[in-house]
C-alpha cells in the first residue's frame, strides 16, 4: 500500500477541487423534481462543469480493468441502484430517491469527489428515513477522523450505527484515496473493527461513502432483472432500496476537514460541531 500524504499547495489545490465537485451538486439541486430524467441532470452537470468551472468529468470515458468505458459525467443511481447507475431516459417520480455522485478534474489535475441522496417529490417515510440515517452514518465516520485513529474505527462507527437503525452495509465497495488519482491508497471500509487498519496521519485525503440498504446488504449486477446488463450498474439482489452519501476528508493537525462543503451542503447532524460542516 502507497498511501500519498499531501501538504501545502497540495491540500489548498484538493480544497478547490473537492469544493468545485460540491458546487456541481449545488448547481443541480433545484433542478432534481418530478418530471426530469437522469440524461437530463447528466446534460445539466456537463454544461456546468466544462461552460462555468472549466472543470472536466472524471466519469466520462473511465474504464478500470474489466470493465466499458462508463458513458456519463456522473452516476445516477435510483432507488434500488445501490452505487454507478447509468442515466437514461426515465423521468424521476414522486417517492424515487437518487444518488449523484460527482467527481471533477480541475485544470491543473486535481480531483474532487462527492454524492447526495435526493427524495423526488413528497417521498415516502420509509425512504426518507433510509436517506437521513445514511447521511448520518457518514458522518459518524468522518467524526472518527484523527491523526492516531485507524480506519477500522471510521468503519466500525458507520456499521454500528446503520445496523442499530436496522440497515444494512454494503461490503463489496469502499471509500478510497484520492489526489492527482482517482483511486488511490487507501481504501476505507464502511464496516470493521475498532483500532485496526491503517494508521491515520495528517495529510491523508480520502473519500466516506457508505452505501447503506433498506434490506439485506447483498449486490448484484444489473438493473431490476433487465438484460443486457449494462456493464456498470449495481442492484440490491432483493430490489430494496439503498441509499450513498460521500465527503472527501482531510486528516488534518487535530482532526478532519470536510473538503466537499460548499454553500449549498446540507447541514451535518447535530451531533456535528457547527463548524465541522460549514464551507471554508
Amino acid at each position: 500500500m502507497s498511501i500519498t500524504i499531501k501538504t501545502g499547495a497540495e491540500i489548498d489545490a484538493m480544497r478547490k477541487a473537492c469544493r468545485l465537485a460540491s458546487e456541481v451538486l449545488d448547481y443541480l439541486t433545484p433542478f432534481i423534481k418530478p418530471g426530469i430524467t437522469t440524461n437530463e441532470i447528466d446534460k445539466l452537470s456537463l454544461d456546468y462543469m466544462v461552460n462555468v468551472q472549466g472543470t472536466k468529468s472524471a466519469t466520462i470515458g473511465y474504464a478500470p480493468p474489466g470493465h466499458i468505458p462508463y458513458p456519463a459525467s456522473l452516476c445516477t443511481s435510483v432507488n434500488d441502484v445501490v452505487c454507478h447507475g447509468i442515466p437514461n431516459d426515465t423521468p424521476l417520480k414522486d417517492g424515487d430517491i437518487v444518488n449523484l455522485d460527482v467527481t471533477i478534474i480541475t485544470p491543473e489535475g486535481w480531483y474532487g469527489d462527492n454524492s447526495r441522496m435526493f427524495v423526488i417529490g413528497e417521498g415516502k417515510i420509509a425512504a426518507k428515513r433510509l436517506c437521513s440515517t445514511t447521511f448520518e452514518a457518514m458522518w459518524k465516520g468522518i467524526e472518527k477522523v484523527k491523526p492516531g485513529a485507524r480506519l477500522g474505527d471510521i468503519g466500525h462507527a458507520i456499521q454500528t450505527f446503520a445496523e442499530n437503525a436496522g440497515y444494512s452495509v454494503v461490503r463489496e465497495y469502499c471509500g478510497h484515496g484520492i489526489g492527482r488519482k482517482f483511486h488511490e491508497d487507501p481504501q476505507v471500509l464502511h464496516y470493521g473493527r475498532p483500532n485496526t487498519g491503517v494508521e491515520l496521519v495528517p495529510g491523508m485525503i480520502f473519500t466516506i461513502e457508505p452505501m447503506i440498504n433498506l434490506g439485506k446488504r447483498e449486490i448484484k449486477e444489473g438493473r431490476k432483472g433487465k438484460a443486457p446488463y449494462d456493464g456498470w450498474t449495481i442492484v440490491t439482489k432483493d430490489r430494496s432500496l439503498s441509499a450513498q452519501w460521500e465527503h472527501t476528508v482531510l486528516v488534518t493537525e487535530t482532526g478532519y476537514e470536510v473538503l466537499t462543503l460548499s454553500a449549498g451542503s446540507p447541514p451535518p447532524p447535530d451531533f456535528i460541531p457547527a463548524e465541522k460542516g460549514t464551507a471554508a
